[in-house]
């Protein structure tokens, strides 16, 4: 008979199923029944393409790069650390290698290849990039699901039902850990770590400083333990992580491909590790022989004596027997690295990491747990003695495309189960990033008014409220949001005029500033706008636009958040995932101004909260005291 637990599993089988298939019919939509003409227009295909460089990168990968020819104004949906495929001819049955996109920054992209080898075609005239789907996150998302479920003993069975409330968790008694580095809630937070046998949960609401406290459990764990794994569902956020371990002097090895690593961290990817082994040059000479070989065979590629068949076959069994040698030497190096780190770093799915397959961990670690859908949290745990999770419920949600799938439980997070199932939570107190005008609205609606302000922040602002945060009304202004016929992305050109007009008068100097912004077609508008602003020239650089989810993690010493929409009808659309909003709101430090239509957003509660109190604290404006 199956426990509870494993019937909350088995469930979550066909809501997968019906995430990819949502997932897949997005891309299908784009894609596999559009002609070329289509897939440029939908942003999946740029074609034709112009190759202005190739170079051997990190870990010996060719890139290419490219730049587009045509369509420049055309929005795309190519993203760094995206699989693609570069194609020669019309990219029907055409020569193709895959790869990943490294940089794409107007209307420049480079591609990593997965290959040590340049195919002969890529010098054709006529290339061109497709976007493809990957299905391989929810096979191994599926895998794990069955792993878990099928587990009748052993740890994995104890710590599913312990993360699922049906048994508790236990932790030892007697150790205290004290740093002077970190405040008591964080001590607290680690002597929880250090005590539990089974699982620890670290809440860390806005600035409280979660992954700091994480880094250092980590770096106190190691010194204990031989070997950890840290995860985390994005690649931006391991390598934040890493980032952070690194500082503090801890040995990190971070898989994954490199193209989809910052360069802060790129010294600490595996492939980079390699070139620097002792045995790298004895590698790269056997794999310079093969090549060689390899080209010397094409010479008789058309065989037309036996002689000839002959020397070809010679060449190539030579390159072959040289790339084996070369494969057994890079494996020794690889395995001699993965046995002396201390650290481990990939994301949720990287866990299925072939190197991985065979090890077992005393302790994973697990970031942004909140921000994961539960099948790839069980990736990771799956090869874990005790389980560590960091996050925060009440930010960003895991993002779940089928509508069905998310209203049925696949919205809900591991994090989530355990957090109220378990009592294995310490939640931080002290934010030590925003204005405290700034952090009492968040604390108050979201965090029932735990959250304090580090004294280092009253010290740094005077604690006077007004216009640290700032609403600015466009009701009655006549603006009206609008559709993107192509993208069905909304927007709003009125407020976004509005918005860069308030933002030249602010006076930037030394400051950083995010606008966000709910929707694609803002982000895109308010670009445009910002381009075409000269008086803003000097300090462009300083400036970011973009969504919710881009800045997760984020801080910026003044935000902007524009909220776009303004109808006749009160519909603010995902406007109510209330979570996003305290995201956004937190990522100011010393200023944030909010502009948005009371007409279309009062009748929410949530909103009207916000509207009251920016009212309370002498924020609230109306927009016609700026359109003079």
């Amino acid at each position: 008979m199956l426990t509870a637990a494993q019937q909350s599993l088995e469930q979550l089988i066909p809501l997968l199923k019906l995430e990819k298939e949502a997932d897949y019919a997005q891309y299908e939509r784009k894609m596999l029944h559009a002609s070329l003409k289509e897939r440029r227009q939908k942003g999946v295909t740029w074609y034709p393409v112009n190759l202005i460089n190739h170079f051997i990168s990190t870990g010996e990968r060719y890139t290419l790069e490219f730049d587009k020819t045509n369509d420049f104004e055309q929005h795309h949906s190519f993203k760094s650390g995206g699989i693609v495929s570069v194609f020669s001819g019309q990219g029907e049955d055409a020569d193709a290698v895959s790869g990943v996109v490294s940089f794409i920054k107007g209307d420049k992209m480079r591609v990593a290849l997965n290959s040590s080898s340049l195919p002969a075609w890529i010098r054709e005239n006529k290339l061109g990039v497709n976007l493809l789907f990957d299905d391989g996150s929810y096979r191994e998302m599926n895998r794990a699901l069955k792993q878990v479920i099928k587990a009748k003993q052993g740890r994995v069975a104890e710590i599913r039902e312990i993360l699922y409330g049906a048994k508790n968790p236990v932790f030892k008694e007697g150790f205290n850990f004290q740093s002077v580095q970190l405040n008591p809630v964080q001590n607290k937070a680690l002597t929880n770590i250090f005590n539990a046998k089974d699982i620890a949960i670290i809440h860390g609401p806005p600035g409280t400083g979660k992954t700091t406290t994480l880094v250092n459990a980590i770096k106190e764990v190691v010194k204990n333990e031989r070997q950890v794994l840290v995860c985390a569902q994005s690649n931006a956020a391991v390598d934040l992580v890493v980032e952070k371990l690194d500082i503090l002097g801890v040995e990190v090895l971070r898989l994954g491909h490199p193209a989809r690593l910052t360069k802060e961290v790129i010294e600490n990817s595996l492939d980079v590790r390699i070139t620097k082994h002792a045995f790298f040059n004895e590698l790269k000479a056997l794999r310079k022989r093969a090549e060689a070989f390899k080209r010397q065979g094409y010479k008789y590629k058309r065989q037309f004596r036996s002689n000839e068949r002959m020397q070809r076959q010679l060449m190539m069994k030579e390159a072959r027997l040289l790339r084996e040698d070369a494969d057994r030497i890079e494996s020794q190096i690889t395995q001699d690295l993965m046995d002396r780190i201390q650290v481990i770093a990939c994301t949720l799915v990287g866990a299925t990491h072939h190197l991985l397959r065979e090890r077992t961990f005393r302790s994973v670690f697990i970031d942004e747990a909140s921000q994961a859908l539960e099948p790839a949290c069980w990736i990771p745990i799956l090869k874990a003695h005790r389980v560590i999770m960091a996050g925060d419920h009440l930010q960003l949600p895991p993002t779940v495309k089928s509508i069905e799938a998310g209203k049925l439980g696949l919205s809900e997070t591991l994090f989530d189960k355990a957090i109220h199932g378990t009592n294995a939570t310490v939640m931080l107190q002290t934010q030590y990033r925003m204005h405290p005008a700034i952090m009492k609205f968040s604390s108050e609606y979201f965090y029932n008014g735990r959250l304090q302000v580090a004294n280092e922040i009253l010290n740094r602002y005077d604690i006077e409220l007004k216009e640290r945060l700032v609403f600015i009304d466009t009701a009655g202004c006549g603006y009206s949001e609008k559709v993107n016929p192509e993208t069905l992305s909304t927007y709003n050109e009125e407020e976004a005029k509005l918005l860069i007009k308030h933002l030249k008068n602010l006076g930037i100097t030394n400051e950083y500033v995010g606008v966000i912004v709910p929707y694609k077609a803002q982000t895109i508008l308010l670009n445009d706008l910002l381009l075409k602003e000269t008086n803003l020239d000097g300090v462009r650089e300083q400036i970011t636009v973009n969504t919710v989810d881009s800045f997760q993690g984020q801080e910026r010493d003044v935000i902007y958040i524009g909220l776009t929409r303004s109808n006749t009808k009160g519909e603010i659309g995902f406007l109510k995932e209330y979570r996003r909003m305290n995201v956004a709101m937190t990522r100011a430090k010393s200023k944030l101004v909010m502009i948005g239509d009371s007409s279309t957003l009062g009748n929410d509660p949530f909103y009207n909260a916000i509207i009251e109190y920016a009212q309370e604290i002498e924020g609230y404006k109306s927009a016609f005291e700026f359109l003079s």
